[in-house]
């Protein structure tokens, strides 16, 4: 078959990085177009010199995209830029797969309260589709503009979901507990990502108000086709890569960890990313891959379930899950380009 042609908007941060490392192997696609407005006419490995002699093509100007006959889009763009590169190009023949935060919320009006902006392109928010494949393959493989979840929320409603379809839980009585490397961060440098901040330091940030809340809330109500209610604390680690979820949810009903645990397995049972773990899992266990390994208790003592989950936030949490969602979109092997195996140690 003929090569899909790719573009990547975007190409200096951390998720545009990793976006060009996973399809540079893959089989059925073409990088025809890397964007860079900041960087353009340098090469691409200037910006990322471990990409010497593997990635050297010369950044581009995002004006430059009409001159490549692209088939699809990736935008690594940051939240309230990516809404209007969409709003601009809607109408054009190449589809969109979006990894900022433009997209992923059910209204403006959601998206303006948590984002704390303007958002001017309302109907790529009622057109888009949430981009997790293990719950939304059908309306994926139809989607012109895929909103990519976000890591957090990828880690939490996988560990989630299945519990809320199967209506086994208090859906007002939810509590995510996450920890994430620096790179959930981005590339660019803050104060508070310094090394001095950071290393041999743990903290939590964003309480009761980070927007990642009103994604996984909006997402479990709609798999389980009722209200619900999220309280979700992010933690920072002294590491590089990966998320550590554990969420506490409460039982409606009896149930055994055995139970849970095979209820787990069917309900993933097509999943080809999705692990249920014997062992309670660590984030080196995914390290570099799209894995999203979970592990699956029953506390009787405190009648409460408790599900340890573990992402990469750049692979599956950002680029690889990217990458799965345009595999569904082109009836690729949902796989394909994303076999890596985890580094560990």
């Amino acid at each position: 078959m003929n090569k899909k042609k790719i573009g990547i908007i975007g190409a200096t941060g951390y998720t545009g990085s990793e976006l060009v490392r996973t399809l540079k192997n893959h089989p059925y696609v073409e990088i025809s177009i890397i964007t860079s407005e900041s960087r353009a006419g340098e090469k691409f490995s200037d910006v990322h010199p471990f990409f010497q002699g593997i990635e050297e093509q010369k950044l581009r100007s995002i004006k430059e995209i009409d001159n490549y006959d692209l088939d699809l889009v990736f935008l690594a763009l940051p939240h309230g830029v990516s809404m209007n590169f969409v709003k601009d190009n809607a109408h054009k023949s190449f589809k969109i797969i979006d990894l900022s935060g433009d997209f992923r919320i059910k209204s403006k009006e959601q998206y303006e309260a948590w984002y704390k902006m303007e958002h001017i392109y309302a109907e790529g928010i009622e057109n888009a589709v949430f981009g997790m494949p293990e719950l939304f393959t059908d309306k994926i493989r139809t989607a012109e503009l895929i909103a990519n979840p976000g890591c957090f929320p990828t880690s939490a409603i996988l560990a989630s979901a299945p519990l809320l379809t199967g209506k086994y839980v208090d859906n007002k009585s939810i509590i995510i507990d996450s920890k994430t490397g620096v790179t959930g961060a981005g590339i660019k440098s803050k104060p508070t990502n310094l090394y001095s901040n950071v290393n041999d330091n743990f903290k939590a940030y964003g309480l009761k108000s980070h927007r990642h809340t009103i994604e996984i809330q909006n997402i479990l109500e709609e798999i389980s086709g009722d209200s619900a209610l999220v309280q979700f604390t992010p933690h920072l680690l002294p590491v590089d890569r990966g998320i550590l979820s554990t969420t506490y949810l409460r039982p409606v009903k009896n149930v055994s960890e055995n139970e849970l645990v095979n209820f787990y397995k069917d309900f993933y049972s097509k999943a080809p990313f999705v692990r249920i773990r014997r062992q309670i899992p660590t984030i080196k266990d995914v390290r570099g891959t799209n894995y999203c390994d979970i592990n699956i208790n029953y506390d009787e003592r405190t009648n409460t379930i408790i599900i340890v989950s573990v992402i990469d936030n750049l692979v599956k949490g950002a680029a690889g899950q990217a990458v799965q969602n345009m595999n569904i979109l082109f009836g690729l092997d949902e796989k394909s380009g994303l076999n890596q195996i985890p580094m560990n140690p």
